[in-house]
């Protein structure tokens, strides 16, 4: 549809096409400087300040169409990606240096039982923790009361629905340990078990 057409009032049409004329400015900067592109919301926002004002830690940034619930605890440096879910309804702790990749969705709370009983049970909380220095791939899940230790690799789709140790590798729905991370000074050297010895579905090459 073009909108544009459709609008009757003078007051919005002139609006429109100012926002319009932003985006497209907005569009040509962040091209520009950032080599991308990306919607006009997220071109609006400071995603260092949105950190800032929900009480993250210094250095971390979270996108626009981040979805925050509750009030989580993340530390410094962590990187939260697009159209992810941080749920803190039920307690949520995040170390340091951490990326939570585009489409994640970190749980501390399911209605399952109260969705099954037709609102008898009440719904479910657990507070869930992510330790330092986690990668979590794209549109991975991550259920409540889990525990994350550090220097893990969460590979991409995985459902995390069990506590992970530290230096793990972990795939699959449900998640299972395929490997270990091993941090050398600078260097990280991914080591996956025989039967998983590709690192397929990690994101990461070994």
């Amino acid at each position: 549809m073009d909108l544009l057409k459709n609008l009757k009032d003078d007051d919005n049409r002139r609006l429109f096409t100012a926002i319009k004329k932003l985006h497209a400015e907005a569009d040509g900067l962040f091209r520009e400087q950032f080599d991308r592109s990306l919607p006009l919301a997220e071109e609006l926002s400071n995603r260092w300040q949105r950190a800032t004002d929900l009480g993250f830690g210094q250095g971390t940034s979270i996108y626009e169409s981040a979805l925050v619930y509750g009030r989580p605890e993340i530390g410094t440096d962590c990187w939260i990606g697009p159209f992810t879910i941080i749920d803190g309804s039920g307690g949520l702790k995040i170390g340091n240096n951490c990326t939570v990749s585009a489409g994640t969705q970190i749980y501390s709370h399911d209605n399952i039982a109260a969705c099954l009983t037709a609102g008898k049970a009440e719904i479910k909380r657990s507070p869930t923790s992510i330790g330092n220095c986690v990668y979590i791939g794209p549109n991975v899940v991550v259920s409540r009361g889990v525990k994350i230790g550090n220097h893990c690799l969460i590979g991409a789709f995985t459902l995390v629905n069990r506590d992970v140790p530290d230096n793990a590798i972990v795939v699959g729905q449900p998640a299972r340990v395929i490997g270990r991370v091993e941090i050398v000074g600078d260097e990280v050297k991914l080591h996956y078990d025989r039967q998983n010895s590709t690192g397929a579905g990690t994101g990461a090459e070994k």
